[in-house]
């Protein structure tokens, strides 16, 4: 059998301790580990490979069975790690998801800017995200924002059903939205504040009510009469 079939898809090497989810997948115990950690924000956790998203986290278990087979592969001088030449270089780039020792990027996405080696580019070229910034017409990466329609597209969209709209790079109206989502905050802060500072003094004026109500209420009959 091919080695990666016993590699882990996420350190590139031979699975230690290995676990598997429920979606058929396999990794090393601590790496699988580590992604659902930093997924742990989010409340949802998802396989690397298939997307496929866990709800709670899952309890991880020991494959015993998969763990008797890499231990047996091992016996036999089966090796996970990949050539030497496969490995980066002083003067090659380097994939930017590999962890340790890292591998040679072999493309960089255009959308999220990450250079990444043959394993990494094929799982995040499955991420539901990435598809979402490619165009469904033409097939391309969606870098352009046409305002006139406010919806990105790609560029070849600009010499149809777009042509003459008014454009932007995708990064360049990402900039500006950004800018003024940050001075609404501000806004909305400012106008925080000053509710804040309203209710504040209504609140010194009611208790100020209360201290003249009590004094009033303690002085003696006769000194009311006067």
């Amino acid at each position: 059998m091919a080695e990666e079939t016993f590699s882990c898809s996420i350190c590139l090497d031979l699975l230690k301790d290995p676990v598997t989810t429920t979606c058929g997948h396999s990794y090393c115990m601590n790496c699988i580990k580590t992604h659902f950690d930093e997924e742990d924000r989010k409340g949802i956790h998802s396989c690397p490979q298939c997307r496929k998203t866990f709800i709670p986290r899952p309890v991880l278990e020991k494959n015993t069975m998969l763990a008797a087979l890499v231990e047996q592969l091992k016996k036999t001088g089966l090796q996970a790690a990949p050539a030497d030449h496969c490995y980066a270089g002083p003067e090659d780039v380097a994939c930017d998801v590999c962890t340790g020792r890292k591998l040679k990027a072999i493309k960089s996405c255009l959308v999220c800017l990450i250079s990444y080696c043959e394993k990494h580019i094929q799982l995040h070229l499955e991420s539901p995200k990435l598809q979402e910034n490619i165009c469904s017409r033409h097939d391309e990466v969606m870098k352009i924002f046409c305002r006139t329609d406010q919806q990105s597209i790609c560029y070849l969209c600009t010499m149809d059903e777009h042509k003459g709209h008014e454009t932007v790079p995708a990064a360049a109206e990402r900039t500006e939205k950004q800018k003024e989502l940050e001075v609404r905050r501000l806004n909305i802060q400012q106008r925080i504040q000053e509710r804040e500072k309203d209710v504040k003094l209504l609140q010194q004026e009611v208790e100020a009510i209360n201290a003249t109500r009590n004094f009033e209420l303690a002085l003696p009959i006769s000194n009311l009469r006067e």
